[in-house]
């Protein structure tokens, strides 16, 4: 998210008041931060269907995933700057008439070229959306105020996340997956005439007029060669000319980033914040986080779908997924006071830690079992990746100085989009490589699919385990409250950071 500033026509007088946002700008702001979250979480729903009608693989339609997060990683932190630069309400409307036209590219798409570059579109347009909303919302309000709109859009952010597969199973069953993108383009669309005549253009004058174009193209260049080689190493072999000249490219790329990063006026990343060892810590569970629930929902959308192994149509595989989103849920009330009980750092690592153990039951997944062997691990794997996302996002805010919020948050929400790129592809790569080397042996279908999907969770296991460490980074975090505000923030926590006090304003 950029840094946070009042309307040009602000005066000193009316900083300090207690602004309430207005209805216009909170039905814009958090209506389409629904739709961009729900849109995001149904697509992995949606890819048996669309491979079906597209006549493409699923292993090709991976893309439609990480593509969004690649080019939305690049984007968000950009379009927060464009917009206080060059106006909030215009940059936002921008993003609107984006993702309207990156639903429509998608749905009329007769092949998958048209789905994954379109999803690659809807990246650049969620990311604006989300960055400039929130913008408009905290620059509408101030004090108190400005909490209980955050508040109401951190709960429409988690609402939509957790409403987006089984509102993709219900219209794949009624309209088509393509109805998905028709209805979400129709109501990004009607958020348009709405911010046009409620809500007011804002910028920050303050701010430097120069935009870090160089490092948004470089984040891109990192990331695009490096899921390159993660989606096809396998195939092209990873001691290939083709593997290795990706990862030395990303390599190169982010070397570059660091130069650049040091002498562009207003950077994307501010690197002297990476001093920072509890933002340090919170941004790479962010990124841990983010990565492994992704993974997740792409593979168990997959298996369940699968005519081997379940068989589910689209919309019992979204009611499939409700376990884990209703964990995520029914666990962020206690997430704040306990972490203001023991401490960021112990409730990052219990989070971890129950993750590592729920991806450890599912790496011994077998064809027999049914679906409610599955049940209470996608229960625990999302409280523990609650219980460890919860502290994080707090953490990467609140252990900055005011002025840094804006930077912080934007490194954290660059961290989720990452995180879901890297790891949707490595473990897609991971899932479909042991599905074919177990056919090629002679398995049956359904224990290859079952063979992949344990293999999966078990890198993902790992990858949990690994996060336990960052608690010691956040060792000093302890979250004092327990309000609204604190609560919305947690449950929005997978999707987006929010800040959790009054913003200082420019």
């Amino acid at each position: 998210m950029a840094d946070i500033a009042v309307p040009d026509d602000v005066g000193p007088a009316n900083t300090t008041a207690d602004r309430v946002a207005g209805a216009g700008v909170l039905a814009a702001a958090c209506v389409s931060a629904f739709v961009v979250n729900a849109n995001t979480s149904a697509v992995s729903i949606l890819l048996p269907s669309i491979s079906k009608d597209v006549g493409a693989s699923v292993a090709k339609l991976q893309w439609a995933v990480t593509g969004y997060s690649m080019v939305g990683a690049a984007v968000i932190v950009t379009s927060g700057a464009l917009g206080d630069v060059f106006g909030r309400r215009k940059i936002f409307i921008g993003g609107l008439l984006l993702f309207v036209a990156s639903c429509v590219l998608i749905a009329l798409s007769q092949g998958a070229a048209g789905v994954v570059g379109g999803r690659m579109v809807q990246g650049a347009a969620g990311s604006t959306i989300l960055a400039c909303g929130m913008s408009l919302l905290s620059v509408a309000a101030s004090g108190q105020s400005q909490m209980k709109a955050v508040t109401l859009w951190g709960a429409a952010s988690a609402a939509g996340g957790a409403a987006g597969p089984l509102v993709g199973g219900v219209l794949v069953g009624t309209t088509g997956w393509q109805g998905l993108f028709w209805i979400d383009a129709a109501i990004a669309a009607a958020c348009i005439p709405v911010t046009l005549r409620t809500v007011q253009e804002s910028s920050d004058p303050n701010r430097p007029r120069s935009i870090d174009y160089a490092g948004t193209v470089l984040v891109a260049c990192v990331l695009v060669p490096l899921v390159l080689a993660l989606s096809e190493g396998n195939d092209w072999g990873w001691g290939s000319v083709q593997t290795l000249g990706c990862l030395a490219g990303s390599i190169v790329a982010g070397f570059a980033f660091v130069a650049v990063e040091k002498r562009v006026t207003a950077p994307l990343v501010d690197l002297k914040l990476l001093r920072n060892r509890t933002l340090v810590g919170a941004t790479l569970a962010i990124l841990i986080v983010a990565g492994t629930i992704n993974a997740l929902m792409y593979i168990a959308s997959l298996y369940f779908q699968n005519p081997a192994a379940f068989g589910m149509t689209a919309l019992e595989a979204g009611l499939a997924t409700l376990p884990a989103a209703a964990g995520m849920i029914a666990i962020t009330p206690a997430i704040t006071p306990l972490a203001g009980r023991l401490g960021a750092a112990r409730v990052v690592g219990i989070g971890f830690a129950l993750s590592a153990l729920a991806f450890g039951a599912l790496a011994f997944v077998h064809a027999s079992w049914t679906y409610a062997a599955f049940v209470l691990p996608l229960i625990v794997t999302a409280v523990g990746l609650g219980f460890a996302n919860g502290p994080a996002s707090s953490g990467s805010t609140s252990a900055v100085a005011p002025e840094e919020v804006g930077q912080a948050s934007g490194i954290s929400n660059m961290a989720r989009y990452v995180g879901a790129a890297i790891a949707v592809a490595a473990i897609a790569t991971i899932y479909n490589a042991v599905i074919n080397d177990h056919l090629d042996k002679g398995s049956s279908k359904a224990d290859a699919l079952a063979a992949g999907f344990g293999a999966s969770s078990l890198m993902l296991a790992i990858t949990c385990a690994a996060g336990v460490a960052l608690g010691v980074l956040m060792v000093r975090h302890r979250p004092p409250n327990t309000d609204a505000v604190h609560r919305a923030a947690a449950a929005a926590a997978p999707l987006h950071t929010i800040p959790t006090q009054p913003t200082a304003q420019s």
